[in-house]
């Protein structure tokens, strides 16, 4: 079995920072692309940050300059550093990553079960 845990959500003031972690575990071959998307509530979950196996990086524009997604290969760990929070930035942060498992030849979307981020004076 496969598993993502992410860690590191909190409450955090505007203009503070959080750091967001999520490990993979469990029977894994490969890990391909990571990422991270964020739901607000009423809102669509949405793409905040991806990082390739080579280390390509995209961001959606709203965190642009302000968070940083950075991965380690070695202990299958991907972070994401968010600096000059906003109150819009408050939901739910999704771990997410495209896993080849032992055993099998295609690739799995996996998901973790999301850590609360909160913005708020």
């Amino acid at each position: 079995q496969v598993q993502l845990v992410e860690s590191g959500g909190g409450v955090v003031q505007p203009g503070g920072s959080l750091r967001l972690s999520c490990v993979a575990s469990g029977s894994i071959f490969t890990i391909n692309a990571m990422g991270w998307y964020r739901q607000a509530p009423g809102k669509q979950r949405e793409l905040v940050a991806g990082i390739n196996s080579n280390g390509r990086t995209n961001y959606a524009d709203s965190v642009k300059g302000r968070f940083a997604i950075s991965r380690d290969n070695a202990k299958n760990l991907v972070y994401l550093q968010m600096n000059s929070l906003k109150p819009e930035d408050t939901a739910v942060y999704y771990c997410n990553a495209d896993i080849r498992p032992l055993g099998l030849f295609r690739n799995d979307d996996f998901w973790g079960r999301g850590t609360q981020v909160t913005v708020s004076a």
